[in-house]
């Protein structure tokens, strides 16, 4: 596995990151710890290097077997957990982004990790009731602390990541680092804003969900075991099964299994796209690794985007439809620098 560096930082992570929010048994889908220890040995010795989890995760099991999975060899791997998510329903300070919350969350995730400092820590998912100034000032505290060394944010809009990190410009605080948000040939909705954003901002992306949660390894269109899935096949709609199965052929055309070129077409177009990685056997977490080595050819990714009748809206269709209109005919002969 390659590396490269997390956003505008020096911290070296590998292509692919490997998630654990299927470590653990608490949720009735996930892992035992004998078979995560399996998953977590044939990540490593694929080269990978991020390992992330959440305080939720499996109500603070993925945690705790994280950290016992990382225990003689904690420095080697970047730990990348979460915070935002209620671990007490009946507390309503137990959530959210306020700085209370942040301070417990972070001490409790330290404990049970049995570590002394996060390598990266997520927020979550945007909480509107939280200032953005109180979040990114709390972080930065962690960050001055030494608990916290790298910031990313998950689930929130574009305008409330660049307000964030404007903010943390002006104030000479820690910005975000990276970004972790929903991507696959299901779910490309990040392409109107966020991921452009990033790109501007020099952030990378890690994203979750690139299997669109089973939908398009092929369990759903080619008469396999759906045993362990968290959907079912009378709750697709036409639409993701004509994705799935367009993308089935090009696979086949490819002599590829469907989960690889599925995660290979994440990192088409970006290769600060970083696919977080969940597998329940040894086996799927291999499959999915082979995908770092697939580069898809222009016809099959332009038979897949078609497939998926995916459009950016306004206004980017409308810039880009007005653009002879606005710059003239010497806007054809214009070269950017990027």
């Amino acid at each position: 596995m390659r590396y490269t560096t997390f956003g505008n930082t020096g911290l070296r992570v590998s292509e692919a990151f490997l998630g654990t929010m299927g470590f653990g048994e608490d949720w009735g889908w996930g892992v035992s710890v004998e078979d995560c220890r399996k998953i977590f040995t044939a990540y490593a010795e694929a080269g990978g290097n991020v390992i992330d989890t959440a305080n939720r995760y499996t109500e603070g099991s993925s945690e705790r077997i994280v950290g016992e999975l990382l225990t003689n060899d904690r420095d080697r791997f970047v730990l990348a957990t979460k915070y935002t998510l209620s671990m007490d329903g009946t507390d309503p300070n137990a959530a959210g982004n306020h700085r209370k919350n942040l301070r417990r969350s972070v001490e409790d995730s330290l404990r049970r990790l049995n570590t002394d400092y996060i390598d990266l820590l997520w927020v979550h998912i945007w909480d509107a009731h939280t200032p953005i100034e109180e979040t990114m000032r709390a972080l930065d505290d962690l960050i001055r602390s030494g608990k916290v060394l790298y910031i990313g944010l998950s689930d929130a809009p574009a305008w409330v990541t660049a307000r964030a990190q404007t903010m943390a410009e002006l104030r000479n605080w820690t910005p975000f680092a990276g970004l972790q948000l929903n991507y696959s040939l299901l779910e490309r909705g990040i392409e109107r804003e966020l991921l452009p954003m990033a790109e501007a901002l020099h952030m990378s992306v890690a994203a979750w969900a690139p299997l669109a949660r089973g939908v398009l390894t092929g369990k759903f269109t080619r008469d396999a075991a759906t045993e362990g899935s968290r959907t079912t096949r009378d709750k697709l709609s036409e639409h993701d099964l004509h994705v799935a199965t367009t993308l089935d052929t090009i696979a086949d055309e490819l002599a590829i299994p469907s989960p690889q070129a599925a995660i290979a077409w994440t990192r088409t177009h970006h290769h600060w796209i970083h696919p977080i990685i969940g597998a329940r056997t040894v086996n799927q977490l291999n499959d999915s690794v082979a995908a770092l080595n697939v580069e898809l050819p222009p016809d099959a990714v332009r038979r897949l985007e078609e497939a998926t009748s995916f459009e950016l809206g306004f206004p980017q269709d409308f810039i880009a439809m007005t653009t002879e209109f606005v710059y003239g005919e010497a806007g054809n002969r214009f070269e950017p620098r990027r």
